[in-house]
């Protein structure tokens, strides 16, 4: 049975082998393209900053003018940002200057306004000022035809803020990977209906559509199909014509009625993996078939969670045209000491404080992977190592946030 983290690198490997090629593009409006991965790349159209700006409410002076705390100099204007002021500054003056105002010639500093004392048009500096002061050179952040925004970037508020200052008001994007969900089981009837004493909600379907979106990918819902081979193959069938990816819930433990194992087999499909070292999520299962990728995932829905996270996103991610994203695993201080049986990684709901600068982790009381309300109550999961199954308060630990909570 394979570590999360070699099954993790299958999938990045498998995904990476088969994914569209080439990648389909389309073109959207800037606004529309938080979440999107940039399929051409954004370039400078000019000097950014396009002139010398200043970053302090104040005056423009020449340093020369201003070497020595006490210096007196005429002022004979104001410049705002957007504003010009023609002509060049001489010796002994300066003008009065706002943030983001375009230097005038002839300054080479700018002295903050709390800095000055001002007695009409004179301006009498409490400290000296040093050229450059205050200034951004112009080009310093990015000279026109520099690269902005790689090809390959998933797009957030600030690539976009960038693409839109450098004209970009349409941008070139990788088309979203389809991801076809499908759930399994008798007992599971639609979450907007009442369920019979016996039955659940279809929460894994809201879910799994959920996190697949706010991964940047179009999710392809197929409700759910009941424990029956040949409804199950229709239904698989189904899922392959409509998604790039399938991701099914339910259905791959070593149960009676456990199907998708051999529903897949009977289909062709090439498996890289039926098992993983991971508690919850052990049964999870990745597969190739008929060109596309799929996820059998355990059915608890604490476990389809867990392991959409760690296998599903990569996979996403590949086939958006992007560089998976790393796993955001970091370090906290454990507040209360913990005991779990050993032989496989544990993600564990928790909720992650901080205390100052230091981070400090606490396990959530649960009863096992199908306790949404523990989950609910999460931002976070305490990672176990099977190599350190008891752990005392005051340890430090590995923690990974549950992604939108933290």
């Amino acid at each position: 049975m394979l570590a999360y983290t070699d099954a993790r690198q299958k999938v990045i490997e498998v995904a990476g082998s088969i994914r569209r090629r080439p990648l389909l593009r389309e073109s959207i409006e800037i606004e529309q393209g938080f979440g999107r991965v940039l399929a051409r790349e954004v370039r400078a159209d000019r000097d950014y900053p396009p002139f010398n700006r200043s970053t302090r409410d104040g005056f423009a002076v020449r340093a020369a003018d201003a070497s020595a705390p006490g210096a007196r100099l005429e002022c004979i204007g104001e410049l705002r940002a957007g504003g010009t002021f023609d002509g060049a500054l001489g010796p002994g003056q300066c003008i009065e200057i706002m943030t983001g105002a375009s230097v005038p010639a002839g300054a080479d500093a700018v002295v903050m306004i709390e800095h000055t004392k001002r007695d009409d048009r004179t301006i009498t500096l409490d400290r000296a000022a040093q050229s450059g002061d205050h200034i951004v050179p112009r080009g310093s952040e990015a000279r026109a035809g520099a690269l902005l925004v790689a090809e390959g970037t998933r797009l957030g508020y600030a690539e976009i803020a960038l693409a839109a200052q450098a004209g970009a008001a349409r941008l070139e994007v990788f088309v979203s990977p389809r991801v076809a969900i499908l759930s399994t089981g008798d007992e599971v009837v639609d979450a907007r209906t009442a369920p019979g004493p016996l039955q659940v909600r279809n929460s894994n379907g809201i879910s799994i559509e959920v996190l697949a979106r706010t991964a940047g990918a179009q999710p392809v819902q197929l409700g759910n199909v009941p424990d029956d081979k040949n409804a199950l193959r229709r239904d698989i069938e189904r899922g392959l014509e409509a998604g790039d990816i399938l991701v099914l819930s339910g259905g791959a433990s070593m149960g009676k009625y456990d199907l998708v194992e051999q529903v897949l087999n009977d289909l062709g499909a090439e498996f890289h993996f039926t098992g993983v070292a991971i508690r919850p999520g052990r049964p999870a299962v990745f597969a190739t078939c008929r060109g596309k990728l799929v996820f059998g995932l355990p059915g608890n829905p604490v476990s389809t969670m867990v392991t959409f996270e760690l296998f599903v996103l990569p996979a996403i991610d590949r086939w958006s045209g992007a560089a998976p994203r790393p796993l955001p695993v970091f370090r906290a201080k454990l507040v209360a000491p913990i005991r779990e049986k050993g032989a496989m990684f544990h993600f564990l709901p928790a909720r992650i404080e901080w205390e100052g600068r230091e981070a400090r982790v606490t396990q959530l009381p649960w009863q096992g992977s199908g306790d949404i309300v523990s989950l609910a109550l999460a931002n976070g999961f305490l990672v176990v190592d099977p190599e350190r199954t008891e752990v005392a308060a005051g340890d430090w630990v590995d923690v990974m946030p549950r992604r939108g909570a933290l």
